[in-house]
């Protein structure tokens, strides 16, 4: 028997938007427009900048510099630290293409600060960051910023004086001295774009990329993400033969990461899962602890993997991306770690193009059924459960790609760790 709970989310709001009049994402949106335009669709090139920092989310600023990438923007990733490589909040290491310094004299179509404490606090500091955001908005082309940022960047700067915007909740009083707040999960309001928080983060992604490239692209790039085309206050786990998952009090949970992973699985896996208190270890399954993910984000493994398989694992959870799911097919040592896993009754999941790439070939879905990215869902043996969102299939986990990331990383924390605790971390994302 198939068990499906519904957990609930926090309803989508509609975006207010003070644009020209580029196509919006849904019939149901409000606009309000002021007379003045971008030169942001003269060209096909999009110059963005994301500045990061010690401290600063990484689902923020990952999510964004992927999906913009996606829709082909020049993304530069700066940072405003004196190295290139920052740590980001939740032991998540990130390395920059540049420093801020390095930006100056770059025209950009538009900048989007990410949160994170105290990361937005840092990028509000950085005199250097305050005068490229400022000379943006005097001349008229966008900006936004997730999470504190809006708050504690863009307010304490003057840059939201007599515009709606909003935040994460707990920086709704400190922005209400700046701008007039609103609740919604991204506001738009002339050039400036803000969201709430890692929950919001996606949706936020696709707004400025249909500002930039317009309503086509907006669709083409949101299709392959999988966010829930319902927008509806829950979502879905599919449970067959259900067990009480059973683990130390502190989870150990390896994640490894390759060349050509999807970096928005892996950096959301990574930061609920450490958000829950688990001990997750990030191994590189190649020669360098760097690691070039799917679209050119540069992060930072813990240790390499041949290191890291002298331990044991309560879970094994592998992230997507065509690239690294190759090359976790190759590496006999992950492959031998998974099936050991599966002869002890331990856990193990997947993600995107890894279960049809990675589980399934070496025998690792045997008897179960799981799901995957709907390109690879052929591959499956048992496509019964493709179309679901995630499955637990006992001690086995499998989602479909990066706009379910967020349910499968709950999902997990729900069966190591119980129900209160996927809802008490999903509440503090502004996921549930």
């Amino acid at each position: 028997m198939a068990l499906r709970h519904l957990t609930p989310l926090s309803p989508f709001t509609t975006l207010t938007r003070r644009l020209p009049s580029f196509p919006t994402l849904s019939s149901t949106t409000s606009r309000r427009y002021n007379r003045f335009s971008f030169s942001v669709m003269a060209s096909a090139s999009r110059k963005v900048l994301v500045p990061i920092a010690n401290g600063t989310e990484p689902m923020e600023a990952v999510i964004t510099i992927d999906v913009l990438r996606r829709a082909g923007a020049d993304v530069t990733v700066a940072s405003v630290e004196k190295q290139l490589r920052v740590d980001a909040c939740h032991g998540v290491k990130i390395v920059a293409d540049a420093l801020i310094s390095d930006c100056v004299d770059t025209v950009f179509d538009l900048i989007s600060l990410p949160g994170g404490m105290p990361g937005a606090s840092t990028l509000k500091d950085n005199n250097t960051l305050e005068n490229i955001v400022k000379k943006q908005a005097s001349e008229g082309r966008l900006y936004a910023a997730i999470c504190a940022s809006p708050a504690v960047a863009l307010g304490s700067w003057g840059l939201l004086k007599g515009l709606k915007a909003t935040c994460y909740p707990a920086f709704t009083e400190q922005l209400s001295s700046s701008a007039t707040t609103v609740d919604s999960r991204v506001q738009q309001d002339g050039k400036v774009i803000t969201s709430r928080g890692p929950g919001t983060t996606m949706e936020y992604s696709v707004t400025l990329v249909e500002q930039l490239f317009g309503k086509e692209k907006a669709n083409e790039v949101s299709g392959p993400l999988l966010m829930n085309p319902k927008q509806t206050d829950q979502f879905i786990v599919t449970e067959l033969n259900k067990l009480q998952w059973t683990c130390a009090s502190t989870p150990k949970i390896l994640v490894p990461i390759a060349d050509g992973s999807e970096e928005m699985e892996a950096v959301m896996i990574i930061d609920v899962l450490r958000r829950a208190k688990a001990e997750v270890v990030v191994a590189s399954v190649g020669d360098n602890l760097e690691i070039l993910a799917s679209r050119k984000v540069k992060l930072v493994a813990d240790m390499l993997l041949d290191e890291a398989a002298k331990l044991s694992y309560d879970l094994i959870v592998l992230p997507g991306g065509l690239g690294g799911a190759q090359a976790f097919a190759k590496s006999e040592t992950l492959v031998n770690l998974l099936k050991k896993q599966r002869e002890l009754e331990k856990y193990y999941g997947a993600i995107c193009a890894s279960p049809a790439l990675v589980l399934e070939p070496h025998g690792l879905l045997e008897g179960k059924k799981a799901t995957a990215f709907p390109a690879m869902c052929e591959k499956l043996r048992d496509k019964s459960e493709v179309e679901s969102r995630v499955v637990v299939d006992g001690k086995v986990v499998t989602s479909r790609g990066p706009g379910t990331s967020l349910e499968f990383s709950l999902a997990i924390v729900e069966k190591l760790l119980g129900r209160e605790k996927a809802l008490e971390i999903g509440k503090a994302m502004l996921v549930v």
